[in-house]
């Protein structure tokens, strides 16, 4: 029995599936991803950029800290892969529950998914400082320089969490609740190595562990199916039947 068959009868026995997924998800969508060899985390800036991404910088340096989103953080002509649309479906059918994303990029409600935990916020929800006025992603990415409210004049910052900030508690909450209610857990598309986002994993008491990811993790040997096959693909050859 081939890998994709496996997974294919796997997701057939199951009825309560959550997708737990990382920046893999959406590079077959040509957005960059952090931490591979060719990853943002790998080329040359004037700061590194973890460091740009942070709390203190954005405080600190906010024109160099858009500068940098607006280039390499925002996607708004990104369109969903078959891995994306592969979900949804899976939902539409009520055979997934939640999805479980590291990204920020949105393309999973952009595919249909109605149920996602966005652990680390998403670049479509800005909101004032001062007024908490809300801004689309277009609004940031159309400004001149630093985005700021059209009414009060504050500085507008993305419901994006920075490094030194806190993950949302309610998110945090739902994320949890989902995973550990779950019967199979299909993880794409992260290396695991994020923490709080990665440790949520250990919630999972459900009968199916699959991982989808190109390098190795460090929970493989507790997965009972590795695929190292881009994450699109091997999804995009599930047929779903409710």
């Amino acid at each position: 029995m081939d890998q994709i068959e496996q997974l294919q009868n796997m997701i057939d026995e199951s009825s309560r599936i959550v997708f737990f997924g990382g920046a893999g998800v959406s590079t077959e969508s040509d957005i960059p991803d952090f931490r591979s060899t060719d990853g943002l985390y790998h080329q040359t800036y004037k700061y590194p950029p973890e460091v740009i991404v942070s709390h203190t910088f954005f405080v600190q340096k906010t024109e160099e800290f858009y500068d940098f989103y607006k280039k390499k953080m925002i996607f708004p002509d990104a369109e969903p892969n078959p891995a994306h649309l592969k979900l949804a479906e899976l939902e539409r059918a009520g055979k997934l529950t939640a999805v479980v994303t590291q990204n920020i990029d949105g393309l999973h409600q952009k595919a249909g998914s109605q149920k996602v935990f966005e652990l680390h916020g998403s670049v479509h929800r800005n909101y004032c400082q001062k007024c908490h006025k809300f801004f689309d992603v277009n609004y940031v990415a159309g400004a001149q320089g630093v985005p700021h409210c059209d009414e009060c004049g504050g500085l507008v910052k993305p419901d994006v969490v920075l490094y030194e900030e806190g993950l949302d508690a309610s998110v945090m909450r739902g994320a949890i609740d989902a995973i550990s209610k779950a019967d199979m857990l299909i993880i794409g598309g992260t290396s695991l190595v994020v923490y709080p986002a990665a440790g949520m994993i250990d919630y999972f008491r459900g009968e199916h562990l699959v991982l989808i990811n190109r390098d190795a993790t460090s929970r493989d040997r507790q997965a009972e199916l590795c695929i190292t096959d881009p994450i699109g693909e091997v999804l995009g050859q599930i047929k779903v039947n409710s």
